[in-house]
């Protein structure tokens, strides 16, 4: 393993020592403070703890201009069904395997740790010359760009802007889709359990999930969606009451898993296992070999207690006919770029309580028109539903500058080290560039990073050997601005 690589794992190491699930960075926030002061270094953060550590120029480069490293603290917290992981409180090792580092049960962190790493590989590193550097390190970027959206005016003062939140090395990425959430909740008529009612828990699980914007075209099945189809068909044929309804874990990731509990009259539980059993088959067929791990599985629970509330028959019907009818998946491909998902919806959460159940879809979109469009789509289903909604999050997209000079500079930088053209790119996920270009007027800005793959999952992991060519590539690039 190259040295330089060595240096900045051990950076991210440390960095994944510490507990960063979105909205809990304090931790990371103030390791990091630590690490720039005791390096000399000038460091401001802010309200919401997004950080600027300032870097002096090289000797030879203070007549540069300043160029801003960014990259988010927060990560994606995911686990598997078994791990005991704690996010609150327990690290994430590196596991080594081959040329690749990823975690045990959990999702590594890649994301956008080891762009904090690289950053402070460079800050420190005698090897480089560098123009005066603005390391901005921003918070709760994975629940919607939060942390980037507070930035004020003033905050940074650099123009050039390379973000290292990219997942492919060698593609340089300059321009990335909007999004918003909505959030729907309908209220659920209870009423008590029948005590000849028995509960039948059915599961989703071993599904790969994925990023909701990087993955939604790769038809990997959805937990939430499954579910709700198999609840769907037993609506048809059984009497069922919904009890309970717990999918997904975050907006931006693809559900894995979802369980639901309903209840059926003691004589129907053959038949709704056998159901069961019939749609895994069916669905095992479909998604071949996409999900080699899908299992679906129904389970005889004890009976409930007399004082459980249950959804009624009206109520379990309607919410299961509003997760129906809730869309899913692409919705359209760009006709400027076939290959590129314009617009999408990822149902991503799903939670029932006795009261009500409150779903979570996440939207995206290049097209600020197809996006209205389609957050109209649902709001439209949520009101025939009965169910308020509320949205947030929203972000507009990030477009494209083809006559960025960062981007020509970049592309002639790559070209003299690795001797082969970079690919150029839209993506179909969020990227702080979109906020913080708009927030701030005026900015260059690229976006790159090395090979990862399934982030946001419990099988992210990280490509060794194209964490040494970001390095090279990040060393020549700042090299350039050495004025003549």
């Amino acid at each position: 393993m190259h040295r330089k690589t060595t240096e900045i794992l051990n950076f991210f190491s440390q960095i994944n020592a510490i507990p960063r699930c979105s909205g809990n960075e304090a931790g990371v926030a103030k390791w990091l403070i630590g690490w720039a002061e005791k390096e000399g270094f000038d460091v401001q953060w802010d309200s919401v703890d997004n950080l600027v550590i300032r870097v002096p120029a090289s000797l030879g480069f203070e007549n540069a201009p300043a160029v801003v490293l960014q990259g988010h603290m927060d990560m994606v917290c995911e686990k598997t069904p078994g791990s005991n992981h704690d996010f609150s409180k327990d690290p994430i090792p590196l596991v080594y395997e081959g040329d690749w580092v990823t975690a045990d049960g959990t999702s590594l962190g890649a994301d956008n740790g080891i762009a904090l790493a690289i950053a402070m590989a460079i800050a420190t590193s005698p090897e480089v010359q560098h123009p005066p550097l603005e390391l901005l390190f921003t918070v709760d970027e994975e629940t919607g760009l939060n942390g980037a959206k507070k930035i004020e005016p003033g905050f940074f003062s650099g123009k050039i802007f390379l973000n290292i939140d990219s997942e492919k090395e060698g593609i340089f990425t300059v321009g990335c889709a909007g999004g918003k959430n909505i959030r729907i909740t309908l209220p659920l008529e209870s009423q008590p359990s029948d005590e000849r009612q028995r509960p039948i828990r059915i599961t989703v699980s071993g599904l790969r999930g994925g990023h909701s914007g990087i993955d939604i075209h790769r038809q990997r099945a959805s937990a939430n969606v499954l579910l709700t189809r198999m609840l769907q068909r037993l609506r048809k044929g059984l009497d069922i009451r919904l009890a309970a309804f717990k999918g997904g874990t975050v907006h931006n990731a693809i559900a894995r898993d979802a369980e639901a509990i309903v209840l059926v009259w003691d004589e129907s539980v053959d038949r709704l296992v056998e159901s069961v059993a019939a749609f895994e088959r069916e669905v095992r067929l479909e998604y071949d070999p996409t999900e080699p791990m899908l299992e679906i599985s129904a389970a005889v629970e004890d009976p409930l207690s007399a004082a459980s509330g249950v959804a009624t028959h009206h109520a379990t019907g309607n919410a299961v006919r509003l997760m129906t009818a809730l869309p899913h998946g692409v919705a359209g491909m760009s006709r400027q770029m076939p290959e590129l998902v314009e617009t999408s919806c990822n149902l991503a959460t799903v939670r029932l309580s006795l009261s009500r159940l409150e779903i979570l879809t996440s939207l995206r979109s290049a097209s600020p028109s197809r996006l209205v469009e389609l957050s109209d789509k649902i709001l439209s289903i949520a009101e025939l539903a009965g169910a308020t909604v509320k949205i947030d999050s929203e972000y507009a997209p990030w477009p494209q500058d083809p006559d960025s000079p960062l981007l020509k500079r970049c592309r002639e930088v790559y070209v003299q080290l690795f001797g082969r053209e970079p690919e150029i790119e839209v993506i179909h996920a969020g990227l702080e560039c979109a906020v913080i270009g708009d927030i701030v007027k005026g900015m260059d800005m690229i976006s790159f990073g090395p090979d990862m793959e399934n982030p946001h999952s419990p099988d992210e992991r990280l490509n060794i050997p194209s964490i040494e060519k970001i390095w090279a590539f990040c060393k020549a690039l700042l090299e350039s601005y050495k004025p003549i």
